[in-house]
């Protein structure tokens, strides 16, 4: 079931912005995994019960495998891939494209937003996850960029806002 009032969007840095980059050994990195289990565990007790995740490379990637071992635990999860073109992933290394691939497999929904890419389909993915939730939770470390964008839309929206630090 995909009820908006059921479900919780995904916005988070890539690794470029976060303080570990791509070393996902990091105890900062696993620091913050077990928060976002945390929250997703409390937003399931809450009675979320769709997760949509826009399938970026680091903390997309986190979220959507925390939403899909939160389905592992509870086989009413359902798991959505808001992908905003269909060439997302074509220039990634090696390593990223076979994860996505496996986690877009994985879920239960693919919404691809648009065909080809165009300099907003990004944003457009981030408005149609937030138009389709009742819950946005973001790791956002204040700096400008999407996933403030993203926040500052939900807002707007009245969606209720978990922002967590990439570090704390």
């Amino acid at each position: 079931m995909r009820a908006k009032q059921i479900s919780c969007c995904f916005s988070g840095h890539r690794p470029g912005k976060l303080p570990w980059g791509e070393n996902e050994s990091d105890p900062q990195c696993a620091a913050l995994k077990k928060r976002l289990w945390d929250v997703l565990e409390s937003a399931y007790e809450e009675g979320y019960r769709h997760f949509i995740c826009g399938m970026a490379q680091g903390c997309d990637f986190y979220f959507c495998e925390m939403a899909l071992q939160l389905r592992h635990c509870h086989a009413d999860v359902t798991v959505e891939a808001a992908i905003p073109c269909a060439s997302q992933s074509a220039c990634w290394p090696v390593e990223e494209r076979q994860r996505y691939e496996r986690l877009v497999a994985a879920c239960d929904y693919e919404t691809l937003v648009q065909e080809k890419y165009t300099p907003g389909c990004m944003q457009r993915r981030n408005r149609y996850m937030v138009d389709h939730a009742a819950l946005l939770i973001a790791v956002h470390d204040g700096q400008s960029g999407g996933t403030y964008s993203t926040i500052q839309y939900a807002l707007g929206r009245k969606l209720d806002v978990v922002v967590l630090s990439p570090t704390e």
